[in-house]
């Protein structure tokens, strides 16, 4: 509670109530100060006379509000809630008392405040913290007009200024209560918005909703208005009422406190029966400026944002990037490359038996002796300048990655390997991204957060009508993944430079071209796999490593089993002529050594295996079983044919103890099983949006293959299986997709198509060992002609209409007698071929009919 101090009035004393032991001075215009004594010196008035929130004032009694005596932030003192307002501002008061500072108490800025020649005599002080000022309540002559006591206090505030130490700018105001104010110990705080609302004077009685020039008139006087906001026009709430907001909080209390309860009068513009106003406090709402900006211009705005969040993405993550990729590379966290694993690996040898590789590497070993000048050359290409690619093409299974990366970069650090396979066949973008960031080793990789932002992108382009650019292409991310890949390619060529060097002062590309042993490596593998699949990928993957050869950053190796490579990198590098290495099969000496070389060295392991485990001399151990059978090994070399995956399946037989003509005719069956599965079984065709070919067309290349070594490329596009197809209707496109899936092999003459031949060597045994199954044979011819039937009939149709077309015509010209017999001639023929093909079909299917 605040105490209500006794009062002294300038002119007389009769307004003290009792006597008290406490004494204060009187400043009058006509006799000097001097000390009364008081009653109920601490007595608190924060509500008002008897606790009621009101002020009673007698006639001739007025009050005033005298503003900024405390200062607003002791208010906090009343959110207190383990003491009651009373006894903490009593304490207060008792030390602004107590205080020797007497210019400093509130008191004495009150009497300060009141002229010595305004005629007023003050009879009650009312303190109010949590407001920061106090009401005067004192007496005023009959005579006198109150309104100008106000205008004579206000003068003298003006003209000689009272202001509290804790304000200096701003002094102490006085305004005149015009009301009847509300003296509440709430949690209400001061606010510079005024709720005004509009009452009826009387209960029962009407009110009438001021204007904002009647409200501006009334309220101007008390401070600076920045604002005054009507209730809105469609508003349902009761009473009506309206926003005052002013400048300053100061201001606002004092027009609260001198016009609460103040009754506008008919002539103000408050109506017939008067308009009573009830203010409070509201607080304003903080004006989002910037937020509502952003808000209001999206295309501004969504455009910094993600070029921010692009900018702060390079910052943090591209460095780790880089980082992780330059140990992918460098393989610097690889277990194998430690010190301590290579020791144990040492001296655990003898220990354990690596008989399968040892057996493996003496059996590539003819191998690479027969290839050892291709590996020489592949050697002394990474040793030069040239700006080029080194492109290593085969037949799948012919040993590319393992002749490159075991043979010709044997003992050569910083090489990186990307495999083709796994990108293409991802299904998705998101599964496309990860795999060619885990090809390169670029992490952390948010491949989920594109679905993401297509979908953020998509509901901000719909609600905006702009596109934000959250969302990012499978193109530009590849391109994001292999530039800073190519950065830490980089990084990896000049890591070993030193200052010391005589060259160190060259530029990066030129320090490069100058030590073409210190590029890294860069092998491709499966180049072209489904080529057209993903076609962004190869066109990406080309592009970058591309830059790379021209900017000397590295060495690029291609892998692949497509001839016709050379169309999807001549799109990168135009201008430059490949290096080029072609991988075939092993002529029949080498693979004939290279089998033997595979079960001589699993027999030379046997022995020495053997006896080790058992700790006893081999001579009690049992003699190893005799030599295998390899008389009939050249014959069965030659049905097999030098591609190294054969070999080393066949290899695997004869030392399982099969004989060699066993083992080749297994490997035949399980191929023909293969070509069976693969390209001959219904639904086999470009409907499944995966092969190019149908199995009428399979089947016609594997019976003339069986019985022919190769065939005429022109000749077989002619036949009417590819040239009058109708489900694969594109008949090089059917061969080109035949190729690529290995079932044959197009030659080339002088840069043309020129013969076809089988895709493997073992494929030309499984041709014929397909061909004689008379039930197959028998179901696929029946295919054929099936369809052959149909696109003669279809020549028919064609031939029928345009003889209708001709016959319909009112007279016969003469013109038309070439045409007309072109047409019969043509459609005898047709007819003649389709009862050849149903003569055949009849026959077939009495095969089908009468064999299982």
């Amino acid at each position: 509670m605040i105490p209500r101090y006794a009062s002294f009035g300038p002119r007389s004393l009769s307004g003290l109530r009792a006597p008290s032991l406490s004494a204060r001075p009187i400043l009058t215009t006509r006799f000097p100060a001097r000390c009364t004594p008081t009653l109920r010196s601490w007595e608190s008035t924060t509500t008002g006379e008897g606790k009621s929130g009101h002020i009673d004032a007698a006639p001739n009694e007025s009050i005033l509000w005298i503003d900024n005596l405390f200062p607003l932030k002791l208010s906090g003192l009343l959110r207190a809630p383990w003491k009651t307002p009373d006894e903490d501002l009593s304490e207060l008061m008792k030390r602004f008392e107590n205080s020797t500072l007497g210019v400093l108490d509130p008191i004495n800025m009150v009497k300060r405040a009141i002229p010595k020649n305004a005629p007023v005599k003050v009879t009650e002080i009312l303190p109010r913290l949590k407001d920061g000022g106090a009401f005067v309540k004192f007496t005023y002559p009959a005579d006198v007009p109150v309104k100008e006591i106000e205008t004579t206090i206000s003068k003298s505030l003006q003209e000689q200024p009272v202001r509290p130490f804790f304000s200096p700018l701003r002094g102490v105001q006085a305004g005149l209560v015009k009301g009847v104010p509300w003296l509440e110990d709430l949690h209400r705080f001061p606010k510079d918005r005024l709720r005004v609302e509009f009452v009826a004077k009387d209960p029962g009685e009407q009110a009438v909703e001021l204007s904002q020039e009647t409200l501006y008139s009334l309220f101007r006087r008390y401070g600076k208005i920045a604002e005054i906001t009507s209730q809105p026009w469609d508003s349902k709430v009761l009473p009506k009422f309206a926003y005052v907001d002013f400048a300053f909080v100061r201001d606002a209390i004092m027009a609260r406190n001198c016009l609460h309860g103040f009754v506008v009068s008919e002539e103000l513009g408050g109506g017939k029966l008067g308009t009573r106003l009830r203010m409070s406090y509201e607080s304003r709402a903080k004006p989002h400026r910037i937020w509502d900006w952003m808000s209001n211009h999206p295309r501004i705005v969504i455009p910094i944002i993600v070029a921010l969040l692009t900018g702060l993405t390079v910052i943090i993550f591209d460095p780790i990037r880089s980082f992780f990729v330059k140990a992918h590379v460098t393989h610097r966290f690889r277990l194998s490359n430690s010190r301590v694993y290579r020791w144990l690996r040492q001296q655990t040898s003898d220990i354990l038996s690596f008989r399968r590789e040892k057996a493996e590497h003496a059996g590539l070993e003819a191998v690479w002796t027969h290839r050892k000048d291709l590996i020489d050359q592949i050697q002394k290409w990474l040793m030069e300048t040239a700006e080029t690619f080194i492109v290593v093409q085969g037949p799948r299974g012919s040993g590319k990655k393992e002749l490159v990366l075991d043979q010709a970069l044997k003992g050569r650090s910083n090489v990186l390997v990307i495999d083709c396979k796994p990108i293409v066949e991802a299904r998705g973008e998101s599964a496309t991204i990860k795999q060619m960031a885990s090809a390169v080793g670029y992490r952390p990789i948010f491949s989920y957060a594109n679905s993401i932002s297509s979908m953020a992108d998509l509901a901000v382009q719909s609600t905006t009508g702009v596109k934000a650019g959250f969302s990012e292409t499978l193109e530009s991310q590849l391109q994001k993944i292999l530039q800073t890949t190519a950065g830490a390619l980089t990084e990896i060529g000049v890591s070993n430079r030193s200052k010391t060097d005589s060259d160190a002062s060259l530029p990066v590309d030129a320090y490069l071209e100058a030590h073409p042993e210190r590029r890294p490596v860069i092998v491709i593998d499966n180049f072209l796999h489904k080529g057209d699949a993903n076609p962004i990928v190869y066109d990406k993957i080309a592009e970058w490593a591309a830059a790379l050869v021209q900017s000397n950053v590295a060495h690029v190796i291609f892998l692949t089993n497509d001839s016709s490579y050379s169309k999807s990198l001549s799109k990168s590098l135009p201008d430059r002529v490949f290096r080029q290495a072609a991988l075939g099969d092993l002529s029949p000496d080498v693979a004939k050594r290279f089998v033997l070389s595979h079960i001589d060295g699993d027999e030379e392991q046997q022995p020495k295996a053997t006896e080790e485990d058992s700790g006893e001399p081999s001579e009690k151990q049992p003699e190893p079983k005799a030599r295998l059978d390899i008389t009939e090994l050249d014959d069965c070399i030659g049905t097999l044919g030098g591609r190294l995956t054969d070999l080393e399946f066949l290899a695997r037989r004869l030392k399982a103890g099969q004989n060699p003509k066993q083992a080749v005719a297994e490997i035949t069956e399980q191929s023909a099983s293969e070509i069976l599965k693969m390209f001959l079984l219904p639904g086999k065709t470009t409907s499944d949006g995966e092969h190019k070919w149908s199995m009428e067309q399979a089947w016609y290349l594997v019976k003339m293959l069986a019985s022919n070594e190769s065939l005429r490329y022109n000749e077989v596009l002619l036949h009417n299986t590819f040239a009058s197809s109708t489900t694969a209707p594109d008949s090089e496109g059917a061969l080109e997709g035949l190729a690529n899936a290995e079932l044959i092999t197009v030659k080339t003459n002088n840069g043309r198509p020129g013969w076809i031949t089988v895709g493997k060597p073992v494929y030309q045994a499984a041709f014929r060992l397909l061909a004689r199954d008379s039930v197959l044979a028998a179901k696929m011819d029946l295919a054929v002609l099936t369809e052959l039937s149909k696109a003669e009939a279809k020549t028919i149709d064609k031939v029928e209409t345009e003889l209708a077309l001709l016959g319909g015509l009112p007279k016969q010209p003469s013109q038309t007698g070439g045409r007309v017999a072109y047409l019969l001639a043509k459609l005898e023929g047709a007819q003649k071929k389709v009862e050849g093909y149903e003569r055949e079909m009849a026959g077939l299917k009495k095969v089908l009919s009468s064999q299982y």
